[in-house]
């Protein structure tokens, strides 16, 4: 090449994006997502419906793979401890850093043992009832509770999920005797409801909202700070009790093991990106319930993780829950 010829690409060269300059090496075969929730719950259902968008962006496959246990933190260790080359990922959230309040003693920190690449959306949890059950406001659960101490049973997830952590506030709160019963999985809680074995949940809304609308379960509050254009009827369980402590919503990103190389990261958070950006993905998302919440980079979601290890870390002292 003449030198002059090179004069003239050379600041193309120099401001084409090395993230897409190394495109061509990374990804070469699929990439692994791992969820640490059941098939069919809100949040793998979630993974798995920005699977396609984000292989389209990243023109690989994109593999979901459940690793379900102990509030996550099993899929926790097995990403950690995977090779740090963006070939696994894990499906991130508040939940983890709850796990690690309740057991600092767990030999994974998320703060530390993980690259961030950006969130994906928030949800809130729903505050639901069978939908044949007799209870059609929060006033008449709080009501009955009272009225019967140490009868009402309520579902989550498992200890420590969101769906405990709204409900035992919502008991702190009222002053409410009330047991709370952990399942497998969020996926069971609805049958929970049916069989009558406990009484009210409060499953995350990408969990919960289709159960609703499906007819299933009757919603009767919803933790978020607005009302959901979802749900527009159902009222924020602030409205009713006047505490911004009910205000709890979850939010769930994409992870990568720690040392995990700067390049590749800054490749998953722009497809990640491109993916949310994807008009069907986001209508999906938010006919669930879910608000879609891209970071500005990866730095942006590491700060936005330290900001909520704090927030959280709070409202678990407030409401006593532990890991036993």
């Amino acid at each position: 090449m003449k030198r002059r010829d090179f004069l003239k690409i050379a600041p193309i060269i120099s401001t084409f994006p090395l993230e897409l300059m190394a495109q061509a090496n990374f990804p070469d075969k699929p990439i692994k997502t791992i969820s640490p929730y059941a098939a069919g719950g809100g949040p793998d259902v979630q993974l798995r419906q920005v699977a396609p968008y984000l292989g389209e962006a990243l023109r690989q496959s994109i593999i979901v793979e459940n690793k379900v246990g102990a509030g996550g933190v099993l899929a926790t260790q097995f990403v950690a401890q995977s090779p740090p080359d963006g070939y696994t990922l894990l499906l991130g959230s508040n939940i983890q850093l709850v796990q690690k309040i309740m057991k600092p003693d767990l030999s994974i920190n998320p703060l530390m043992d993980f690259v961030p690449i950006s969130n994906m959306y928030s949800s809130p949890t729903v505050m639901v009832v069978a939908a044949e059950s007799p209870y059609k406001r929060v006033e008449d659960v709080i009501a009955a509770a009272k009225a019967n101490p140490s009868i009402m049973n309520y579902s989550s997830g498992g200890i420590g999920t969101s769906a405990h952590i709204a409900g035992a506030t919502f008991v702190a709160l009222n002053n409410l005797k009330v047991s709370h019963i952990p399942l497998k999985g969020s996926v069971e809680i609805a049958a929970s409801l049916l069989r009558g074995d406990t009484q009210f949940a409060f499953p995350i809304a990408g969990t919960g909202v289709p159960l609703v609308k499906g007819g299933k379960l009757r919603a009767l509050a919803v933790t978020s700070k607005n009302r959901l254009a979802q749900l527009p009827d159902i009222p924020t369980l602030n409205e009713i009790m006047k505490n911004d402590l009910t205000i709890q919503e979850s939010w769930f990103g994409m992870w990568a093991p720690i040392k995990t190389p700067q390049d590749r990261v800054n490749i998953l958070f722009q497809g990640i990106n491109k993916a949310l950006a994807t008009p069907a993905l986001k209508t999906a998302y938010e006919d669930a319930g879910n608000i879609v919440t891209p970071s500005q980079n990866p730095q942006a979601f590491a700060a936005y993780m330290n900001s909520e290890n704090k927030k959280w870390g709070e409202i678990i002292r407030l409401t006593g829950i532990s890991a036993e």
